[in-house]
Parts: structure tokens; sequence; C-alpha cells
């Protein structure tokens, strides 16, 4: 386990177990590693599509004193950035979100007392940025590179997914398979034309 790991791990386990700040060993790992800023993420997907670009433009975010964590979910905001923010380590917090989650990361992000024009906004989810970002057919030579085409042939020919959008068949097929959207997460990202990154996505890299 690297350093930013171990302090990655030490931060989701005192999130999930509490009470609020990090102890000892995690903050002075922060302050060794020189850790300025988190990045808050939804999901382990966001992190493999986040970490994918990231190399591509060559950066080292851990080097750059960049942690970047995957909650478990959006509703763990609050808790995240107590420890890690104004209120805790007082870490520079950015964020990526779904529409849908905005007002969680807008209350946990307030109550920490932290900057909210650092998060940035995907429309359904990040996985359907990238694929209208790529487009269907494109997203479905991948899934056949993958050998997972028999997979979506077979979820294809469910009636529950018959007259749905192609972007939203492919959205669903995702994370129909546990591990499926950390692995295409990073995919997709690494099938991107210089001009293709969503917007969201951009403007997060671009502001740490």
């Amino acid at each position: 386990m690297t350093d930013m790991q171990e302090f990655r791990y030490a931060v989701g386990r005192r999130a999930a177990v509490g009470p609020e700040g990090l102890d000892g060993p995690a903050s002075e790992l922060a302050v060794r590693l020189g850790v300025r800023t988190a990045v808050l993420l939804e999901g382990a997907s966001d992190l493999a599509a986040v970490e994918a670009l990231a190399a591509r433009r060559g950066r080292d975010l851990a080097a750059e004193g960049v942690c970047v964590v995957s909650m478990g979910g959006a509703m763990s905001v609050g808790r995240y950035a107590a420890l890690l923010g104004p209120t805790g380590l007082g870490l520079r917090l950015a964020g990526l979100c779904d529409e849908r989650e905005r007002p969680f990361f807008d209350r946990g992000l307030a109550r920490a007392g932290a900057e909210r024009g650092d998060v940035f906004v995907c429309v359904a989810d990040l996985e359907e940025e990238l694929i209208r970002a790529l487009g269907t057919a494109r997203v479905e030579e991948i899934v056949r590179a993958e050998g997972d085409l028999r997979a979506w042939q077979t979820f294809m020919r469910q009636p529950a997914h018959h007259g749905r959008p192609p972007q939203q068949q492919l959205r669903r097929f995702l994370g129909t398979k546990k591990g499926r959207k950390i692995r295409y997460g990073r995919l997709l990202v690494e099938a991107l034309g210089h001009d293709q990154v969503p917007a969201p996505l951009d403007g997060l890299l671009s502001s740490l």
C-alpha cells in the first residue's frame, strides 16, 4: 500500500466510524505527504476515471498533494468534508457529483465551511457523460474488444431494456456486474480524444 493509499484508507475508516477528526497517525501522514487538496467522489468508478485522465495528462496527483477519495455515495460527503475541510485538516476540497446529488454536496460543504465552487456536476452521472462524449458506436466497440459482447447481447434481449435509448442501455449495462463500472470508467477515459473530455471531468482536473 502506498502512502497516499494508506492515508485514503485512514480517512475512509474514520469517516465510517466517527467521531469527527482524524487520529494522530493519519494527520501526521497528511503533513508528511504534503496533502493540500482532497477530491471528493461518489464512487470507485469516478475515482478510476479521474486517475485515468490525470495519467493521460502526465500528472501524478499524489505527488502534487492531491488525494482523490471515493466516499461510497454522496450522502457521505458531510462526514468527509468535516474530516478534511476547514473544520478538520484544513485541506482545499473539490469534487465531482451527479446533478441529483448536488444538494448533498452543497449542504455537506456548507456545514464544513468549505467553498462550493470547486464541485463539478454531471447531468446523470459520469458514465453517461463519457458515453455521450464517445458515442454509442465507439462504446460498443470497446465492449466488444473487452470480451463483453455476449453479456451485452444478453442484456439487450431482456424485455425491460427494449425501447430505451442506446445511451441509457449502455449506462445500465455498465452497472450490471460488480467491478464493471470501475473497469469501464478507466477504459472510456482512455478512449477519449483530446477534444472529447466531458466538461465536468475536464473542469475538475483543470482546477487541481
